[in-house]
């Protein structure tokens, strides 16, 4: 059991797991991503928005240039360097530090560290690209997801499970001891379940009720349900911008299920929902 709280580096942030509840803030650069697409591709409306987010109260600021939103097809690195480069580096100007990058590529990751990012967040969980493990080691924290399949066809099929959070479990743990065969310290890893990224509804809830299973040796956990398909089930909301609300029921859950960081496109109201949840979960 560890007895002393993990401290994970973001630029010029200690971030000091189970203080708080932390919060990852959404800067899609991208024209197909499901919730905001192309409302933020032009990188001085994208700077502007990711300072908003951090004034907002965003601990980190994930940039990332490529959908993931279930169909989309693949980008290059060469494409998506030239989205999100001008904005890490335009935030940078702003003074600001706390910077994740949103790849599934080593090039992308290697680039974007080289100007001023300071997290990896990877939804491949480090397998799209053979490079990115050896790549992040420069980073100061790596964020690695469960997906089953590629965005592309990662919801088409039959998606079963015998036991969703044994086989995402395991999945991630395999991932961690991949991160330390390359010199990455477990400490500096950050898991992500992948709500909705080759799951049913179903296997969403569990994941979200059984969170602590997932963290292994992990530094921690990272929760993305922000607008999600699965919310939109649940209450028959199908616009995606409107699901915030329902956001917040699931990032309460989430907290009480061990979550210490959230990735969330309304930072506002997630810092304000989020103040409240840990006066009940972290007053100790």
């Amino acid at each position: 059991m560890r007895m002393q709280p993990v401290i994970l580096k973001c630029g010029d942030r200690q971030l000091v797991l189970g203080q708080r509840t932390f919060i990852m803030g959404v800067v899609n650069v991208t024209p197909d991503s499901f919730s905001d697409g192309g409302k933020w591709l032009a990188a001085d409306h994208a700077i502007a928005h990711g300072m908003a987010l951090a004034a907002a109260g965003a601990d980190v600021l994930d940039v990332g240039g490529e959908s993931t939103r279930p169909g989309a097809a693949p980008v290059t690195a060469e494409e998506e360097c030239a989205r999100v480069l001008p904005v890490i580096k335009g935030l940078v100007r702003e003074g600001v530090s706390f910077i994740s990058v949103d790849t599934r590529h080593a090039e992308t990751a290697r680039v974007c560290l080289e100007e001023g990012a300071s997290w990896v967040n990877d939804v491949s969980g480090g397998t799209h690209d053979p490079a990115m493990l050896t790549t992040a080691k420069n980073a100061d924290a790596l964020v690695l997801m469960h997906m089953r399949g590629t965005p592309k066809n990662m919801q088409s099929g039959e998606i079963i499970y015998d036991d969703v959070v044994k086989e995402v479990a395991d999945y991630l743990a395999e991932r961690v001891n991949a991160c330390e065969a390359v010199g990455i310290h477990p400490e500096k890893v950050l898991l992500d379940p992948g709500i909705g990224f080759g799951k049913l509804l179903e296997h969403n809830l569990l994941l979200t009720e059984h969170l602590t299973r997932l963290q292994g040796k992990a530094a921690g956990i990272l929760y993305g349900p922000s607008r999600k398909r699965f919310l939109g089930e649940l209450t028959g909301i199908e616009e995606a911008s409107k699901r915030d609300v329902a956001t917040q029921a699931a990032l309460a859950v989430a907290v009480a299920a061990g979550a210490q960081l959230v990735r969330v496109h309304n930072v506002e109201m997630a810092s304000e929902f989020l103040k409240v949840i840990d006066g009940f979960y972290r007053r100790g």
